[in-house]
């Protein structure tokens, strides 16, 4: 007789071990049988592999691989698992395709950031998992009770995706879920998704709480002339040709001077993952002193010549009679 029994793990640095059983909570010690299936997972930002190896009854001290208790870990015997672009890890031990058998007892799954066996450690972040292992027995198993999610997120408005299903925006509660384990999926314009595994329990809501990193671009700025000084949304920016990076995905303003021409502002969109490319065209300024001169030359030229025509009949000489 054979079950699939789920360890949800919080990760590498903070590993929080959860069981259920039978619509309740249960301890990591807490007894399964020989001949389940124990679904481990967890979250591991800093590395892309994890490596996994047991101790226990009758098993070398420096430990052996979870799927070959052959092979010894001292010997290069580890359980490989990859990390997820999400920094997220699963491995399903079948206690029964083990390469050999385990005696009943408590063992000890030790989890690391590097290919070490109990004896190099200190050479890897590492977290345990003890297990003890029964002989199968009978069990009868009591009806579920449906559970429920309170999904939040920073920011809000963010789009939720229970198992491939759109399930609305957050702050989003979710109720008569059947209790097993969910990808959960939060994704927002701007925003890189994530995904995280999330297990639903027997009579209880269980909170989740996500914030999503900004989605960064670049943009590559050149203006005629160059040597442009330039602003982003208000802040410096340096002197154009320039490409600026890690700038958050969305629309900005870019603002474009220099001495003797009129300053440009303009709007530019950064998309994530993408450099953008935008050309500022800088026009020669007029000066103000040449502008307040050839509007007031006409006007001033006027009383002159009236002047000099009144001037010009006075004086001229009178016929003779």
């Amino acid at each position: 007789m054979r079950f699939d029994r789920t360890i949800p793990t919080a990760g590498i640095l903070s590993l929080l071990v959860v069981v259920l059983i039978s619509g309740a909570i249960a301890s990591p010690n807490e007894s399964w049988f020989l001949g389940d299936t124990i679904t481990l997972s967890g979250y591991s930002p800093e590395s892309s592999t994890v490596y996994l190896f047991l101790t226990g009854p009758n098993l070398p001290l420096n430990g052996v691989a979870l799927d070959d208790i052959s092979s010894r870990a001292d010997q290069g015997g580890l359980t490989k698992v990859r990390v997820d672009d999400q920094d997220n890890w699963v491995y399903r031990w079948d206690t029964h395709a083990v390469g050999g058998r385990l005696d009943p007892g408590t063992y000890t799954v030790w989890v690391t950031s590097e290919p070490v066996d109990r004896s190099h450690l200190s050479n890897a972040n590492y977290r345990t998992i003890p297990i003890t292992l029964a002989r199968p027995g009978i069990v009868i198993k009591a009806p579920d009770q449906p559970g429920a999610l309170l999904l939040r997120s920073t920011p809000d408005g963010t789009s939720v995706v229970l198992d491939g299903k759109y399930r609305g925006a957050t702050p989003l509660t979710l109720e008569g879920l059947e209790p097993g384990t969910y990808n959960v999926t939060f994704s927002r314009f701007g925003y890189t998704p994530r995904t995280l595994p999330v297990t639903v329990e027997a009579g209880r809501r269980v909170e989740v709480d996500v914030t999503l990193i900004p989605a960064m671009g670049s943009l590559s700025v050149n203006t005629s002339p160059g040597g442009s000084r330039l602003m982003l949304d208000g802040a410096d920016a340096g002197i154009s040709p320039v490409t600026l990076t890690n700038i958050p995905a969305g629309n900005h303003t870019l603002t474009a001077s220099k001495e003797g021409y009129a300053p440009v502002e303009q709007t530019v969109r950064v998309i994530a993952g993408q450099t953008v490319a935008a050309d500022v065209v800088l026009v020669p300024a007029v000066p103000a002193i040449a502008t307040q001169r050839a509007g007031g030359l006409i006007p001033s030229i006027i009383p002159v010549v009236f002047v000099f025509i009144l001037f010009m009949v006075v004086r001229r000489p009178r016929s003779r009679r």
